[in-house]
């Protein structure tokens, strides 16, 4: 599939309230059903950035994932995002999640936590990276922080093609968002896109948005409004990235990293 339409659903996030979380965001994604092959979401967007975890915390087959699995098959698209998930021996994790019409699953663990705001004392660092091969496309799924650490996110031999994540940045970082966002674009020769949600948490935190879709030159495909709700649709092209690949093949002079 050469062509992939993504939507960015940038919005606000009732803090520890699943239930109006899930019934807004699902009102949301039916303005774009039939419309895009993968709509990506905030992070934590059922729950707000909360270290209340022991409490909200579910499994994936819990509400928030048996909603996505719904709303996958209705809408007709694939969906991606985090959640509050729980594991083994009362461990927690950041999530992240892509989830296909086709009813298929694919999770990711958030490695780096946000040791700022105690999300290291409360979660599980992940250790495995996630490259979900969807429609002819290659999608590496990361969280929030993790756009931080170039290592991590490095693109050998070109194995993605999309760099997706899903964010609660504040605004006192907002500069720091959208250096890191291009320069991944740049440095990996890969589309980027970057949801962040908008509005201020349960804890007093202020967030204004900042969504964004940029191609593999981190030019501005699509971008939404600061501090308001907001879904739009932009549309990626495989063959430009693979001509731009073979004609500035930067890619085959990357150094090699090892993450021990």
């Amino acid at each position: 599939m050469n062509e992939l339409r993504i939507s960015i659903v940038q919005s606000g996030i009732v803090w520890e309230n699943k239930e109006k979380n899930l019934e807004h965001y699902g009102n949301l994604l039916k303005m774009i059903a039939g419309k895009s092959d993968l709509a990506v979401l905030p992070e934590v967007f059922s729950t707000g950035f909360s270290m209340h975890a022991e409490h909200l915390a579910e499994s994936n087959n819990g509400l928030t994932i048996s909603t996505i699995r719904s709303w996958a098959k209705d809408f007709d698209t694939a969906i991606c995002g985090s959640f509050l998930a729980e594991g083994d021996s009362g461990k927690v994790f950041n999530r992240g999640f892509f989830v296909t019409p086709e009813d298929e699953a694919f999770f990711y663990d958030k490695r780096h936590l946000f040791r700022m705001g105690e999300e290291n004392e409360h979660f599980t660092a992940g250790d495995k990276k996630q490259i979900v091969s969807y429609k002819g496309w290659n999608i590496r799924l990361i969280v929030c922080y993790d756009l931080r650490f170039p290592v991590w996110t490095r693109n050998p031999n070109n194995e993605y093609d999309l760099l997706v994540c899903p964010a609660n940045w504040p605004v006192v970082r907002s500069k720091v968002w959208k250096i890191l966002l291009p320069a991944r674009a740049l440095e990996n020769q890969a589309y980027v896109c970057g949801v962040n949600r908008i509005g201020t948490d349960g804890i007093n935190v202020h967030h204004q948005g900042d969504s964004i879709l940029l191609d593999f030159k981190a030019n501005p495909i699509v971008e939404t409004e600061l501090n308001q709700t907001s879904v739009v649709i932009g549309t990626i092209r495989k063959d430009t990235l693979e001509d731009f690949r073979k004609k500035f093949p930067a890619w085959m002079d990357a150094d090699k990293f090892e993450i021990l």
